[in-house]
């Protein structure tokens, strides 16, 4: 029993390098190819899938579009105190950067406009309804879009460098939900 231990550790590194090195499943290298992801016509400077959803761009010099740079401003204004820096999660919240993938849009858009409520014998979370919120609710697609785009990798840990700039429609758009 003894011997097998390193064995199995050794094994669990290996298989750990192979997916950092090849990228995991859902990583930027991937996104293109998915069509939950790829962006498939733009206007006025926000992106969507073939599926009239909201996707991130990233420019091969790095420039992502306005609303994944707005996603992350908002995010951090917002959601990152229960569930940490970046989409990574915390020991209070899951990582949203991985919920976001697994969730459609439409899931995903009903948990932060009602929130949900888990209670079993083995979970007890609560996420708050956020419909009040207009500085959630105003930017809603601005944030799934840069969890989707951590989610894939497509966009790094931290502030981004570069963004495009904030279109008229998305500006009008911005001051007709604030108010």
């Amino acid at each position: 029993m003894k011997g097998k231990t390193p064995m199995r550790l050794t094994a669990v590194l290996l298989a750990s390098a192979a997916l950092i090195l090849t990228g995991y499943p859902g990583s930027a290298q991937e996104a293109d190819d998915d069509p939950n992801i790829a962006v498939a016509y733009e206007e006025d400077g926000r992106y969507f899938t073939e599926d009239d959803i909201p996707t991130y761009n990233v420019a091969e010099d790095g420039t992502i579009d306005w609303r994944t740079y707005s996603g992350f401003r908002r995010y951090h204004s917002e959601c990152h105190v229960c569930h940490g820096p970046e989409g990574e999660g915390s020991t209070y919240a899951p990582a949203l950067k991985i919920s976001a993938m697994e969730m459609d849009y439409y899931d995903f858009v009903d948990v932060v406009v009602n929130g949900r409520k888990v209670v079993s014998s083995s979970e007890n979370s609560v996420m708050p309804a956020f419909g009040d919120n207009p500085n959630v609710m105003c930017y809603l697609d601005d944030i799934y879009v840069y969890l989707k785009a951590r989610g894939t990798d497509a966009v790094a840990r931290g502030r981004p460098g570069k963004k495009e700039p904030k279109s008229d429609v998305i500006r009008e758009d911005e001051n007709a939900c604030l108010g």
